[in-house]
């Protein structure tokens, strides 16, 4: 197994450990305890974030691209940021409007990936569909958007009261952007669908 394959299955184990330091809502009483969580929350999210782009890099330089990696990448991709976000549901489960949002930020997070996964399946045996700046846009946004979740009620506590305001443009950003995203790609293969086959 090459080493851009080994850093994807490093990504696919971090992730419950990411989603377990996010979600961390315990000892309420104890501030520096929740700082301390949120810290490590955030370094894991983002070490592991980094991986995505490492082993993509790595595979093209050295000509170390395989179908193995081709599955399991947007695998990874998916099982850290869906994961990250259910966690943040987690931890905020007692407010109500953060709930909400982010559960339906989520849904269409969900939808837009199940959707492509499977216009990807039926269109698969007559063309490759290459990942497109629309993609790599709503991959960013949606990992800037959680390093904002992650660290803005740190902030909120020892610095100022924002009221998540930041968490909320930045996931309602990287939501539309993962809408955007969906549609180019449909309407980009639409064509190569028959609708009586």
């Amino acid at each position: 197994m090459n080493l851009p394959n080994k850093l994807t299955i490093l990504r696919i184990i971090l992730v419950p450990f990411c989603m377990f330091f996010i979600a961390f809502n315990f000892c309420q009483d104890n501030a520096t305890l929740h700082l301390i969580f949120a810290i490590v929350g955030l370094v894991l999210f983002s070490l592991t974030s980094l991986t995505d782009m490492l082993d993509g890099k790595i595979a093209r330089k050295y000509n170390l691209v395989t179908d193995f990696g081709k599955f399991l990448d947007p695998v990874a991709d998916k099982l850290l940021i869906i994961g990250s976000y259910l966690a943040l549901l987690v931890k905020h489960a007692d407010n109500k409007f953060y709930l909400t949002f982010m559960f339906w930020c989520l849904f269409i997070i969900l939808f837009r990936e199940l959707a492509v996964t499977s216009l990807r399946m039926i269109v698969s045996s007559k063309v490759v569909i290459a990942a497109d700046i629309m993609g790599k846009i709503k991959t960013v946004s949606q990992m800037v958007a959680v390093i904002v979740a992650i660290i803005e009620p740190v902030f909120c506590t020892y610095v100022f009261n924002t009221n998540n305001i930041a968490t909320y443009v930045l996931v309602g950003i990287s939501a539309f952007a993962t809408l955007v995203s969906g549609l180019n790609y449909f309407k980009a293969y639409w064509p190569y669908i028959n609708p009586n086959k």
